[in-house]
């Protein structure tokens, strides 16, 4: 039997692939948000395959600054091993065009469709009506009418607004209540993360370290065993 109070965790690794992105443990002390009964804490902010399939958060926010193509949806999709929340514009790409790719990444397998912070009302009543996936709205500031947007048929608000962000949080939850889902940039620091999720974020993005970022520290370490003969 199972003791309760225990809170070892056993870990099994790969020596081939022990390496990976983790993300900060402070991202676990929030509550998750639960979707297709998957429960979400720690969300992946990136469009790298590499670093898509090398990390151990709970999910993929999948969102960049161009015009949003289905072949780049699919394939992440496809190489995935968690959920991923597809970005299907708002901004520029907008109407008809951004509900239709929100009705073809639904079909892709997306978890989520997630709008642009300049995305109507109007556009995501319209999305909603034509998928069955959450919409996930994102805000940057407290002048964006998220209010309306939810009342729209968004179903989580997504705040990316910087600095600001765990105040612009404090905000929406105080006004949308303490049920609705919440997911929030949490910020480079694992003080500014438990900040974010002290002002009510029940789920937490996390930007990982670039491939060059990555290769520099690994050359560093090559390098170095190279002047040491190892």
């Amino acid at each position: 039997m199972c003791d309760k109070a225990a809170k070892s965790i056993p870990s099994v690794e790969s020596h081939l692939r022990a390496k990976i992105i983790e993300v900060p443990e402070a991202i676990y002390a929030c509550s998750g948000i639960k979707i297709k009964g998957k429960r979400i804490k720690s969300i992946l902010f990136s469009t790298d395959v590499a670093i898509i399939r090398n990390h151990n958060a709970d999910a993929v926010l999948a969102v960049y600054p161009f015009t949003p193509e289905l072949v780049i949806a699919r394939t992440i999709i496809d190489i995935s091993t968690v959920p991923v929340f597809a970005g299907v514009g708002g901004g520029t790409t907008s109407g008809k065009r951004s509900i239709d790719i929100a009705f073809n990444a639904e079909l892709l397998g997306a978890y989520a469709a997630v709008v642009n912070s300049p995305t109507s009302p109007e556009d995501i009543a319209a999305m909603a009506e034509a998928i069955d996936i959450p919409i996930i709205a994102t805000v940057g500031s407290s002048l964006d009418d998220y209010k309306r947007k939810v009342s729209a048929g968004a179903k989580i608000i997504n705040v990316s607004a910087a600095a600001a962000t765990p105040v612009l949080v404090r905000q929406i939850r105080a006004e949308l209540g303490a049920d609705f889902p919440i997911i929030a940039t949490g910020g480079p620091t694992e003080e500014s993360i438990k900040q974010t999720v002290a002002a009510g974020a029940n789920a937490i993005t996390y930007t990982p370290p670039t491939n060059a970022e990555i290769f520099a520290d690994m050359m560093a370490r090559y390098r170095k065993g190279l002047k040491s003969g190892h």
